[in-house]
């Protein structure tokens, strides 16, 4: 069962970075899956910032900065895989 933990609000594609707006808390060490229209796929959540300082985890409402290994939009949803 996956939960909803983001929305992808920006993707800075020169450094493969994508912007989350957090709904749920998210972890260092989480497995994430993106999904949207044309996205879709899982990775492990190697580090996490906020206004460029590392983070191990963050709560609701938190905006924070996500090294992604594949092109991400705007709008596509971010699930914590739970095993």
């Amino acid at each position: 069962m996956d939960v909803r933990v983001a929305t992808v609000t920006h993707y800075y594609n020169r450094i493969g970075v994508a912007v989350l707006q957090l709904s749920g808390d998210l972890n260092v060490g989480d497995t994430i899956s993106i999904l949207g229209h044309t996205t879709d796929f899982t990775q492990e959540v190697l580090s996490m910032e906020i206004e460029h300082q590392k983070i191990q985890s963050a709560g609701s409402n938190l905006e924070v900065a996500l090294k992604v290994m594949g092109p991400v939009r705007e709008g596509d949803k971010v699930y914590k895989v739970v095993s």
